[in-house]
């Protein structure tokens, strides 16, 4: 789970390891995360996704590559 407060400049992350959860926060000393407007919107992310909003880039891009994923190398 992520969660940002309503200046979003920081973001705190919910994670599962194992056997317990971590939790994690980033805060920005300048900016904002670009975050839903709305404060009742949820939404489903990726990893990919995740990444680029802990990077500072919209979760809306249209222009990434496809992630590939292989079982058998040659």
């Amino acid at each position: 789970y992520v969660f940002c407060n309503r200046r979003k400049d920081k973001i705190k992350c919910l994670y599962w390891d194992h056997n317990g959860f971590w939790l994690l926060q980033r805060q920005l000393e300048q900016g904002k995360f670009d975050w839903p407007e709305d404060e009742n919107d949820t939404i489903t992310i990726g990893y990919r996704e995740l990444r680029w909003l802990l990077d500072g880039l919209s979760i809306k891009q249209n222009k990434a590559f496809k992630q590939l994923s292989y079982s058998t190398i040659i």
